[in-house]
């Protein structure tokens, strides 16, 4: 070949807007791209074997070797791939942006349907004058009499190509790094960039020191390989030991036996896995695999709750482990990773386009080689394509969650607590999700006991229709009754208004938001045989409204919400009287015109007074109490109305209607007023010192 100098030519669909540091917004990108072109290398010509158009040598291990040398400041990426001759250079480098894969590709489409080709070589061998003030080429093609090639750039657009001296079919590619970037010469910023983005490539990376002395290991004779280089032979003497045996007496025991070893150049270890985890089928790994797999990749030591194993080749390829890792009681403070890899080279964390937000609270790994890559490998085109593959994750995770609860609700109950609001965030977030997971949704009761939503609500529509059975057997006993006196149908004019539409019945499902403030309604509802259950996370006000907006046969109510019937006596007469004279005592004593006071006769005589909230008006005031923690507006505009229900059969309460003019009447007021609040929320530290000095003097009356 003649020494060629010229200019490069770029790509008219393809401007040249990467030389030097616009490419990539993460210079250390280029070790990705420059490994990754070896491994397309090193697949094209394992394919080639394949398909019968080159023999590979018997003894083949592809490999890419990088060699860092910090005193000549230079990188060598070094592969046993394809190589290229002048012409293939002349296309692919010196023509910018040219996509050698997508040639190859298109070349052997009808002969290979298994496309391992990673990406573009033309850019990404580019994104090596981010770092280099000169690169160098040096390679030798598979095809049969090919001349090796020498090419060099400055940076700059001209090139030198002449003959070269390769002698192995492959690639070699020099970087001579600039001044600022001699730190990616350094063989342990080397060692962590090429773990960042290349532990998992298909293709074993060795990386080695230039220059750096021979390292030794020793191991027994029978373990010696072909390509080991031995340096010295080693023979051990067995090892005894003197022991007693049975009878007491002394003797010399072999512990160990002679054995013959080898000393050798100690063997190179590649730094990645080229078969992990995701790649295999889920029925070949075992549980400890996976968690051995789990601490490797984010270096977390506590296991994970459990997995899903994605494997899927149509009508696009995509394989992952999605992993549950235990989750904090507070929403905001849960962090997940979930790395996204292309053909086993890692793009990025956490791709909102691909990954759903609310499985970004999770920690795993996705590769899907069909996604579509920007020049920069960094981005995804948002489109119908890539939506498709987010709504399968999704719905392998749904369909996962609700296998578990199907086949082991005992393991699905044993996780709840900790992945209960990653599931409720889905549900927030996506409505096909919510959908799907809506009957498996758990709810832990007051007794400690898990219920799905179906559960809950199955003693109170089996009431219902009970109530409806016999309404419907009085009508007809009725209609029964009045046959032969009633006027026909022809006679009888209909004068009645027509009735209104009414609204459907809501059941209403109880629920806790603290075991320990709420404890009195508890004790309340356990006596009545009531139920209720725990939304105790600062998700589930939200989570629960949006689950009443896509039903309307059902409400939440906290459990002081109000006084339900079920804890009044069916006995207690007209309480008119009783709430007018406690109504006018308890707001005059408080002085509070806005206080809402009822007289009830609860069946629990122990429970003096309960303060109620409606439950609108507490989620309204827990939303305004939300928008005003960034400060600018007062949550107390909003505070909810509350409603004191005191009970008439107490003591104290009937003391007080006994007795309203008593000295002692306003402390009593104040005291069963506090109690009341005290088991909706605590008191204001002003409240609370007022509260411990009542309750000594209220004591101080037993003494006089």
């Amino acid at each position: 070949m003649a020494n060629k100098h010229g200019n490069l030519s770029i790509d008219s669909d393809n401007l040249f807007p990467i030389i030097k540091k616009w490419l990539y917004s993460d210079h250390d990108i280029f070790y990705r791209e420059l490994i990754s072109n070896g491994c397309d290398a090193i697949t094209k010509l394992k394919k080639l074997d394949m398909m019968g158009e080159y023999s590979l040598p018997a003894d083949y291990k592809p490999k890419i070797q990088v060699i860092v040398n910090p005193e000549e400041k230079t990188l060598k990426f070094i592969d046993n791939g394809l190589g290229m001759t002048a012409d293939e250079v002349e296309e692919y480098i010196n023509r910018i942006a040219f996509s050698g894969a997508t040639d190859f590709i298109e070349k052997y489409k009808d002969k290979s349907n298994d496309d391992q080709i990673i990406g573009h070589f033309g850019l990404g061998f580019y994104s090596a004058f981010m770092v280099a003030d000169e690169v160098t080429i040096d390679t030798l093609s598979y095809k049969e009499g090919a001349t090796p090639v020498h090419w060099s750039c400055d940076g700059g657009t001209e090139f030198d190509m002449v003959d070269g001296d390769m002698d192995d079919v492959g690639t070699e590619i020099t970087l001579y790094l600039n001044e600022d970037c001699l730190e990616f010469a350094n063989e342990y910023r080397a060692r962590e960039i090429i773990e960042k983005y290349c532990s998992f490539m298909p293709t074993a990376i060795y990386l080695s020191k230039a220059n750096a002395p021979e390292e030794y290991e020793t191991i027994d004779k029978e373990d010696k390989l072909d390509t080991d280089t031995v340096i010295e032979e080693i023979h051990e003497e067995a090892k005894t030991e003197e022991k007693e045996n049975e009878n007491g007496e002394k003797e010399i025991v072999e512990v160990s036996p002679a054995k013959d070893k080898l000393k050798i150049v100690k063997r190179p270890v590649p730094l990645n896995d080229t078969t992990p985890l995701w790649t295999k089928n889920p029925s070949e790994c075992t549980d400890e695999e996976y968690k051995e797999f789990y601490r490797k990749v984010f270096m977390d030591y506590k296991e994970p709750l459990f997995w899903i194993h994605l494997n899927m080749d149509y009508p696009f390829n995509l394989k992952g482990i999605l992993y549950f890792p235990k989750i904090n009681t507070e929403y905001d403070s849960i962090e997940g990773t979930i790395k996204l890899y292309n053909n086993q080279v890692f793009i990025a964390d956490n791709i909102k386009e691909v990954i759903p937000e609310f499985l970004m609270l999770l920690k795993g790994v996705i590769d899907c080689p069909d996604l579509p890559l920007n020049v920069s490998r960094s981005a995804l085109q948002n489109d119908g394509f890539v939506k498709k593959i987010s709504e399968y994750i999704t719905k392998k995770v749904a369909d996962k969650l609700i296998g578990m609860c199907k086949t082991d609700k005992e393991s699905y109950e044993k996780y709840w607590d900790d992945i209960s609001p990653f599931i409720k965030f889905g549900c927030l977030k996506d409505t096909k999700f919510c959908d799907k997971m809506n009957d498996y949704i758990l709810f832990k009761d007051i007794n400690d006991k898990y219920q799905t939503l179906p559960e809950l609500l199955v003693p109170v529509e089996e009431e219902n229709t009970e109530e409806a059975a016999d309404t419907t057997d009085d009508a007809a006993a009725e209609t029964e009754s009045t046959e032969g006196t009633a006027e026909s149908a022809e006679e009888k004019t209909d004068t009645s208004e027509p009735e209104e539409e009414k609204e459907p019945e809501k059941s209403t499902i109880y629920y806790v938001t603290d075991k320990v403030q709420q404890g009195q309604y508890i004790s309340m509802f356990k006596e009545q045989g009531m139920n209720a259950v725990i939304l105790d996370h600062n998700i589930d006000t939200s989570f629960i409204s949006q689950l009443e907006q896509r039903n309307e046969h059902y409400q939440f109510k906290r459990i002081d919400a109000d006084v339900t019937d079920a804890l009044k006596s069916e006995d207690a007469g007209d309480l008119t009287e009783a709430t007018n004279t406690l109504s006018e005592v308890f707001k005059k004593t408080l002085n509070n015109d806005k206080l809402t006071v009822q007289a009830e006769a609860l069946k629990n005589a122990d429970v003096a007074s309960i303060l109620t909230l409606s439950e609108q008006g507490r989620r309204m005031q827990d939303m305004m109490k939300m928008y005003s923690m960034g400060g600018g507006m007062d949550a107390n505009m909003f505070a909810a109305d509350q409603t004191l229900t005191l009970n008439i059969n107490n003591p104290l309460v009937k003391y007080i209607l006994d007795n309203k003019d008593s000295e002692h009447v306003p402390m009593f007021t104040e005291q069963l007023y506090d109690l009341a609040l005290l088991a909706n929320q605590p008191l204001s530290p002003d409240a609370m010192t007022k509260f411990v000095k009542r309750s000594n003097d209220i004591m101080l009356l037993l003494t006089k």
